[in-house]
């Protein structure tokens, strides 16, 4: 499945600017971005095709870890290289600590984000924090290259300037994606652009409020010049995920800047729903298994190659971790199980039946395994949930059954069917029927057949919570979810939340990450979150 990820494409963007190539540093941005090699721009951008191998480089990010494939020459340092990966890192504070997974090891920092019990110096935290300011500085630098200017002084030929317009187009929405992570999980943080000068400083932080705005002004900004809802090069971004990432904003802005959003979420789901460009796969999971590169429902995918694009994050994690036990990992495309995630009770429990015959979404492995947590570190507390498969949906296995061909779906059409739903039904507007009518798609899909249907007087926010616990579960979107509702922190319970095995509430200020404790020993422009304690 050829892409802008593929080691063909990555191995010549290194070449090409290997000059810029970041090692973050304590500062996590601009800041502690050093040279890695005496090249120049002059002699890299010669070849006019490093500027797509540059992007190429930029959506790399999102899923590889560094210059050697899986591991070797890492982008950041103390951390375990697959630990570091970013779809990992964001998947795992997305999704430990809330009541969708456990993950059993007992390596620094994972029992405290099943337990909602970790500090500044959170090695996951201080991981995620800065693959958001890595991606930043790196977009940064592509933008300082490409300006008309720089353009204009290595005579860059007409068709390639139109190309690098879109280019710089995706660059912003990958820097918009970042910072989007970023104040939703730490609120206020540095936003450090390209017109801010590398070294000079220790950037300063900007409010909650500030992180917003500036990511909705970026996506506001680019939304034309991005290629048309289905138009772009599979792994590349469109208008359609640019609407998504607006979406997701909105959904969560009441959270975020103090005030609802609810119609603008209406808006811009809408538009990606009316464009046609995405529609439902026949099956559910099709968008989890290696050949979900042929899912018509998968907007904006981080894609992996088990012999071009490999890591030990993402679906690779996902996939392996969720092994054990009785299972057969050769049934699921692996070569062996990880013995990690399981899921809590509650997950179980939302669906009608333990069992795949009600309701296909339910992919739980129970055989050896209690369906109640009684143990955070033992494989067999808890159902297993293999959801994401190295087997293609016609039971071929992927080319490596270390590292899957399955991509990992950031972002998929049923769950703008499911923001929609929920503006409708906090009354923000829309339609009704309409709303109904995409619920009852996706649970048509899942059932099989109309037996599952709702009827708009059952279409709540709190349905809705539940349906997105159903269809959405492991996608990363479960603390999100959660916090909107206000029932991550000092509401609701369950295994190992607060360190109890039955679960306890825990204070607010969860709500929020901390800044890790070494950005603060280094900058002392930056301050706590609060209930973390220092400054």
């Amino acid at each position: 499945m050829p892409n802008i990820y593929h080691l063909m494409f990555i191995k010549r963007s290194l070449r090409a600017v290997l000059f810029i190539t970041l090692a973050v540093g304590l500062l996590g941005c601009d800041a502690g971005v050093q040279p890695r090699s005496s090249a120049s721009p002059e002699t890299a951008f010669q070849d006019e095709s490093s500027y797509r191998a540059f992007l190429g480089k930029l959506y790399g990010g999102l899923v590889l870890t560094g210059q050697d494939g899986p591991a070797g020459n890492p982008d950041l340092q103390l951390i375990d290289e697959g630990f570091s990966q970013y779809v990992r890192a964001y998947w795992q504070l997305q999704e430990l600590p809330t009541d969708e997974a456990v993950l059993a090891w007992g390596d620094e920092g994972i029992q405290p984000l099943n337990k909602q019990q970790w500090t500044p110096a959170n090695p996951f935290v201080e991981a995620m924090y800065n693959r958001i300011f890595f991606q930043a500085s790196m977009v940064n630098e592509f933008l300082r290259q490409t300006t008309e200017a720089k353009l204009n002084e290595r005579g860059v030929s007409e068709d390639m300037r139109q190309r690098v317009q879109q280019f710089r187009a995706e660059a912003r929405f990958l820097r918009a994606l970042s910072y989007w992570h970023g104040v939703d999980l730490f609120g206020g943080m540095p936003i450090v652009t390209e017109e801010d000068e590398i070294g000079l400083q220790s950037p300063t932080p900007n409010t909650r409020e500030e992180v917003f705005n500036f990511v909705e002004q970026e996506l506001l900004a680019i939304e034309d010049q991005m290629p048309a809802p289905g138009a772009a090069e599979y792994g590349r971004a469109d208008q359609a995920a640019v609407w998504m990432v607006l979406s997701k904003l909105y959904l969560n802005a009441e959270v975020y800047v103090g005030e609802p959003h609810y119609e603008e979420v209406i808006t811009y789901t809408d538009k990606i729903i009316g464009s046609e460009a995405y529609e439902l796969a026949d099956e559910y999971m099709h968008n989890f298994k290696a050949d979900n590169h042929t899912s018509p429902e998968v907007i904006f995918p981080v894609p992996q190659d088990g012999e071009q694009t490999r890591t030990y994050g993402g679906t690779t994690f996902l996939g392996h971790a969720a092994i054990g036990g009785e299972m057969s990992a050769s049934k699921y495309g692996y070569n062996g199980g990880w013995y990690g995630l399981r899921t809590t009770s509650n997950v179980v429990n939302r669906y009608p039946s333990d069992s795949t015959d009600v309701d296909s979404r339910a992919i739980f492995f129970t055989q050896g395994q209690s369906k109640e947590i009684s143990g955070l570190k033992a494989f067999s507390s808890g159902y297993a949930l293999p959801k994401y498969q190295n087997v293609t949906t016609g039971g071929e296995k992927g080319e490596n059954s270390t590292f899957p061909d399955t991509d990992y779906p950031m972002f998929r059409l049923a769950d703008a069917y499911l923001m929609y739903a929920e503006a409708v039904a906090r009354g923000a507007g829309g339609s009704m029927s309409k709303a109904v009518g995409l619920v009852n798609d996706l649970r048509e899909r899942a059932y099989g057949d109309p037996s599952g249907n709702i009827t708009a007087s059952e279409l709540t926010p709190e349905f809705i919570l539940d349906e997105r616990g159903r269809e959405l579960v492991w996608e990363g979107h479960r603390r999100s979810d959660l916090i909107r509702f206000n029932q991550f922190s000092e509401n609701g319970t369950w295994s190992g939340k607060g360190g109890s095995i039955d679960g306890t509430t825990t204070q607010g200020f969860r709500d929020l990450y901390p800044v890790p404790e070494s950005q603060l020993q280094v900058n002392e422009n930056l301050e706590q979150n609060p209930g973390y304690g220092g400054s």
